[in-house]
């Protein structure tokens, strides 16, 4: 079966990508084939253009050939012999074909090397275990040993064959989330044997951080409250937390999420984008403490920034939420509280506090205090006769606060305000103003 026709609708550049890789193959006497979820999403007509090859030969060679026509790094695999390349924002899998053992299950493989009908064996689901050969002679043939393209047309997520949830637990999450995204359905023999592996544990086997990097893939899907909810009904939320709930009211901080994450793009498009699944993943560690959310960070190993901005909401304190939630809130003390948050802490308190004063604090800091600065600096200080000392950072900070509370306007403004600030200093005997700025004053206020 051709679906040549299907592979003249991927954008030229990722075209030209699949035609280098086709004469890397071809020069080291090996045969190229386009798998996985390139192949399912160009039959579902929809858009993925990661593209993930397998070579019947020399996987890392075709690969290192190909990175050089391309001029572009490869990063290598070698216990998989696989390798990966991302050249303009394209990212590239090159394996060599493999067949694959679990020596205990839920371990990593033991992988060969073998034939492309044994690499898509291995793979998760048969929507996912289809090819496309870019060979010259037969381009654009299908590959379909296992009924993938049938299972598409009737919306089935099926596994290949009975062990599949016990060799690699992770695959519960996945089907979880292919099924939702797509709005297909787990078949029944899938769905019991996915619930057996669940009962029995399995997903407690894995190393947390496999289990970090598919959670992750599931909250960055268009709506992560549905794969997480069918988690929860198909195999328990517990391998994640016990503490975790999925109640109503954490389905409407979810709900709230996308309003927000599109206003900040909307309102503030040069800044930073928000990584929006940070803010979903605080949604659901909401109802955890902070000792909580700290062992969770650890145990699933997220990086530090991240772990940062999770931890970042859990530490304000009652005071600091009250002056957030207050209409009569001084700019500099809203200042003080949300400058040292990421974007995602900010974007995620305002779904959780949903009041108007909370929102419009926020979206004055966000549009107009953030990233304020004065117009004094060190030399400024310097020719009013303070020399370097703490008085220094005492001066820029009180300028600071006065521009954010409109008490000062332009540089004239704040340089007045440091003679004052000086001047007060000097009178009450502290350090940091040379003997010349003390005789200046003194003149002055003569």
């Amino acid at each position: 079966m051709k679906i040549d026709r299907l592979l003249l609708k991927l954008p030229e550049d990722v075209r030209s990508v699949a035609g280098l890789a086709a004469s890397a193959a071809a020069e080291n006497g090996g045969r190229i084939f386009l798998v996985g979820g390139c192949v399912r999403d160009l039959l579902l007509n929809a858009d993925n253009f990661d593209l993930d090859f397998v070579v019947e030969g020399e996987g890392i060679k075709t690969a290192q050939r190909l990175a050089a026509s391309l001029n572009a790094e490869m990063i290598q695999h070698r216990r998989f012999g696989t390798a990966t390349i991302v050249s303009q924002g394209v990212k590239i899998d090159v394996a060599t074909a493999r067949t694959e053992t679990y020596p205990v299950p839920a371990s990593l493989p033991v992988v060969r090397p073998g034939t492309l009908e044994e690499d898509l064996y291995r793979r998760d689901f048969t929507i996912n275990a289809m090819a496309v050969s870019i060979n010259d002679g037969d381009f654009g043939s299908l590959v379909d040993s296992f009924g993938g393209r049938q299972d598409l047309r009737e919306g089935k997520i099926r596994v290949l064959h009975n062990a599949s949830f016990t060799d690699d637990p992770t695959r519960i999450l996945r089907a979880a989330r292919f099924e939702q995204r797509y709005c297909f359905r787990i078949e029944p023999a899938t769905l019991a044997l996915l619930k057996n592996a669940a009962r029995s544990g399995m997903l407690n086997a894995v190393h947390p951080h496999r289990l970090r990097d598919e959670l992750i893939l599931i909250l960055k899907e268009r709506r992560p409250y549905k794969p997480l909810s069918r988690l929860k009904r198909s195999a328990g939320l517990d391998f994640l937390h016990p503490h975790i709930s999925l109640g109503r009211q954490t389905y409407g901080l979810f709900g709230k999420v996308p309003a927000r994450a599109e206003w900040f793009g909307r309102r503030l498009p040069h800044r930073r984008r928000p990584e929006i699944w940070v803010v979903y993943l605080m949604v659901l560690l909401d109802g955890l403490t902070a000792a909580q959310s700290v062992e969770f960070c650890r145990r699933f190993g997220l990086r530090r920034g991240d772990e940062k901005r999770v931890l970042s909401v859990k530490q304000l304190n009652k005071a600091q939420l009250k002056k957030l939630h207050s209409a009569a809130g001084r700019p500099s003390e809203i200042y003080s509280i949300l400058e040292p948050l990421s974007y995602e802490a900010i974007l995620f308190l305002s779904v959780k506090y949903g009041d108007r004063s909370l929102r419009k604090n926020i979206e004055d800091f966000l549009c107009f205090y953030n990233g304020l600065s004065i117009h004094i600096n060190g030399r400024d200080i310097h020719q009013l006769g303070c020399g370097p000392g703490p008085l220094y950072q005492r001066i820029f900070s009180a300028v600071l606060e006065a521009r954010l509370n409109g008490e000062v306007h332009n540089k004239q403004d704040e340089l007045d305000l440091a003679r004052r600030i000086i001047r007060k200093n000097t009178r009450t005997g502290g350090a940091g103003v040379s003997q010349q700025g003390q005789r200046g004053e003194r003149s002055r206020s003569l």
